[in-house]
């Protein structure tokens, strides 16, 4: 599908909660790849920098997983910029999709994963009204994704 399900209030309510996580995005970029690393250590098989990483210490201060983090935030904010233009939203999500499905062959449930771990830590930092506003978001973005991978042969 290519449509959005996202009023437009939803957009607005949306945008300023991400603003509110996107002000840091390196640090907060960070702390949500070291959360996935370390409650999901099976994800840090896909980054050969990161494989030998045991301690969040260590991860925190890694230029990779920083850059990553930082990578992972500014994908987001693009899309985020397009919630009401599902066309360009689309326009960055599929290359980022088929890259992911294709080359480097992640499996999909980690971008829900990733997505909840955002989710959380919205919600730690700002409370429920900040992670619920941006839950349809995340939603959007999976759904878009399990699509791109299916068409890529998932």
């Amino acid at each position: 599908s290519c449509t959005m399900s996202l009023s437009e209030a939803e957009v607005q309510s949306a945008r300023g909660a991400w603003e509110k996580i996107y002000v840091d995005a390196e640090d907060n970029g960070t702390a949500v790849l070291v959360r996935m690393f370390t409650e999901h250590p099976d994800t840090k098989s896909y980054f050969t920098h990161f494989k030998g990483m045991d301690s969040a210490e260590e991860m925190k201060q890694s230029d990779q997983v920083k850059g990553h983090g930082k990578k992972v935030f500014s994908a987001i904010n693009d899309m985020v910029q397009h919630l009401d233009n599902s066309e360009a939203f689309l326009g960055i999500l599929t290359p980022l999709g088929k890259k992911h499905a294709s080359q480097l062959k992640i499996d999909p449930k980690n971008f829900r994963i990733i997505c909840d771990i955002i989710l959380q830590l919205m919600e730690e930092k700002f409370g429920g009204d900040c992670k619920a506003s941006f839950e349809k978001v995340t939603n959007e973005i999976c759904t878009h994704l399990n699509n791109i991978y299916k068409e890529e042969g998932w």
